[in-house]
């Protein structure tokens, strides 16, 4: 299975840079001299690191086979990828993928509330985005104190929800997600 690890972004400079929004939360570690991705489009792909540099607080990279400007313009909106099996053999047992958590059962005591549709990945923390038993999304700060345990082989997320939580988006409004445009 893949794993979106990055959207390449506008061009910087003349040297065929790029800029990069960064899914991974280990970027340094990701994105070094000579690591290959896959692409979507794939006909703009493999892409293979040749340098990266971070520049204001934005990760810029460059890649073999894009020497300039107009190069890099045809990357914008590529989405990067690695393989998931790539990420096991790495060791890191301190995190939670996407495709692990998406399906778990949410329960709060021994309660199902929900099902975890996805997992957002923001700079100051992840968010759960739980789809609830009629159809609501809510979003839960994915932190030890408020998701204390995630059991894969019993397929539950247990919760411990400050009151409220799990009554937003409760208005009838439309849930966060639903103005995201891709």
């Amino acid at each position: 299975m893949e794993l979106q690890v990055a959207r390449l972004g506008r061009p910087h400079g003349i040297r065929g840079e790029v800029t990069v929004e960064v899914f991974t939360d280990d970027p340094e570690g990701r994105f070094v001299p000579g690591a290959e991705f896959a692409t979507k489009p794939e006909a703009n792909g493999p892409l293979i690191v040749t340098r990266a540099r971070w520049n204001k607080g934005i990760l810029l990279l460059g890649f073999e086979s894009v020497a300039d400007r107009n190069r890099a313009e045809e990357l914008r909106g590529t989405y990067l990828f690695v393989e998931s099996d790539e990420l096991e053999d790495e060791g890191s047992d301190d995190g939670w993928y996407e495709h692990e958590l998406q399906g778990l059962e949410v329960r709060v005591g021994d309660e199902k509330v929900g099902t975890v549709a996805a997992l957002t990945t923001m700079p100051v923390q992840d968010l759960l985005v739980v789809e609830t038993l009629d159809g609501r999304e809510v979003l839960v700060p994915f932190v030890e104190e408020i998701v204390p345990e995630i059991d894969l082989e019993e397929g539950y997320v247990l919760l411990t929800p400050p009151p409220g939580l799990l009554d937003l988006n409760n208005d009838g409004g439309e849930s966060p997600r639903d103005g995201d445009v891709d």
